[in-house]
């Protein structure tokens, strides 16, 4: 029951008293890359952030790459100018935690106060429990909001999780949560009353 207390929160998040630092777009395959690009365009359209946050990288684990991604944007009406990149070069495979790993580092190193998590809605509860991991060991004062991608068609068969799953999204759910139990046993997750407790206290401090 905690966990889907913790999904309700995070599928139906606040936004941000103001405009946020950046939006984090965690990496897609080309199948669900739209939800996560159309949710940065409105993010934009609605000045809720200023800049977007993408993954640099070559295409690797499903993900198209960063330049693809960038070239989706610009054609999207984005300007380039707000576009930067999480350099993941460097990897040999990209996951949600090295993603969030590197994202947290770069919000860091920029002081950034406040940004938004975007993941497909499948994705969207591990995807920002993740981010929130390690906003909590390594940068606790970042206030981060969950912000899902536009909702796809759930009974469309896609290639998900690093480019090597696939079926139904309405199917991949269930795959998602198995996830968040093993990597909470394995301790690459936070508890979820450690997640929760972040919320409570972010949202005590706007």
């Amino acid at each position: 029951m905690e966990l889907l207390g913790l999904a309700v929160r995070t599928l139906c998040d606040v936004r941000a008293k103001k405009t946020v630092d950046s939006v984090f777009l965690c990496s897609q395959t080309s199948d669900n890359q739209f939800s996560v690009l159309a949710a940065a365009q409105q993010l934009v359209h609605d000045e809720l952030a200023r800049r977007i946050l993408i993954v640099h990288s070559d295409p690797k684990s499903g993900y198209p790459g960063g330049a693809a991604w960038q070239k989706e944007l610009l054609s999207m009406g984005i300007p380039q100018d707000i576009i930067s990149g999480v350099d993941l070069r460097q990897t040999t495979s990209l996951n949600t935690l090295i993603e969030a790993t590197g994202m947290i580092s770069h919000a860091r190193r920029n002081r950034y106060t406040d940004m938004y998590i975007v993941a497909s809605p499948l994705q969207q509860l591990r995807a920002f429990m993740t981010a929130v991991t390690v906003a909590i060991r390594h940068y606790p004062d970042l206030r981060l909001y969950s912000y899902h991608g536009h909702p796809l068609a759930w009974m469309d068969t896609v290639v998900h999780s690093q480019g090597t799953t696939k079926g139904r999204r309405k199917d991949l759910i269930k795959g998602e949560l198995e996830r968040i139990k093993t990597y909470q046993q394995k301790g690459d997750l936070a508890t979820t009353s450690a997640v929760l407790n972040y919320l409570d206290k972010r949202d005590g401090s706007t």
